[in-house]
């Protein structure tokens, strides 16, 4: 003789029976979680409803913290970052349109040093660029001569004037 077990249709009998059951005493549960956690269920419940109902802009102060495009035509600057980066940076998007390098070295000695293959960059400058750069690579930063002196002497090169 061989039994055999096929799954029912629908969900079982004691699974209907112990929703029901839930359901039916859920206030009592409600009420000895509460008291169980000194109010906490409660409140969790409620800080859960409060986190799905979506934003009210009523009384809100809404900050839109990209950059405004104020041209489509870029307008490109030689910009110093914190960390010695050197960027050609779009003024309109405060984007960056290419890397050119970084100055390298101790507070006693700095150098600007172009971002190329050599100088162990994994996204070297194009040739042409490199070209028209390389009368600065390996320039000295002393107080003669600052990063906001490399930015002017980089942006010379790179961003035409309109005089």
């Amino acid at each position: 003789m061989v039994d055999i077990f096929s799954k029912r249709e629908g969900p079982r009998l004691e699974d209907v029976k112990a929703r029901r059951l839930l359901t039916q005493n859920a206030g009592t549960i409600r009420k000895l979680a509460d008291q169980i956690s000194n109010g906490g269920f409660s409140k969790m419940q409620a800080d859960q409803a409060r986190r799905r109902e979506p934003p009210k802009p009523d009384g809100l102060i809404i900050h839109d913290l990209k950059a405004r495009v104020t041209s489509d035509v870029a307008e490109p600057y030689v910009k110093v970052s914190l960390n010695n980066r050197v960027v050609l940076v779009d003024r309109s998007t405060g984007r960056q349109m290419q890397m050119l390098g970084e100055i390298r070295g101790s507070v006693l000695s700095k150098r600007f040093v172009l971002a190329s293959s050599e100088n162990g960059f994994f996204s070297p400058l194009d040739p042409e660029m490199q070209a028209a750069l390389a009368h600065l690579d390996g320039v000295e930063i002393t107080d003669a001569f600052s990063d906001r002196d490399l930015a002017d002497r980089l942006e010379d090169v790179l961003v035409p004037r309109d005089e």
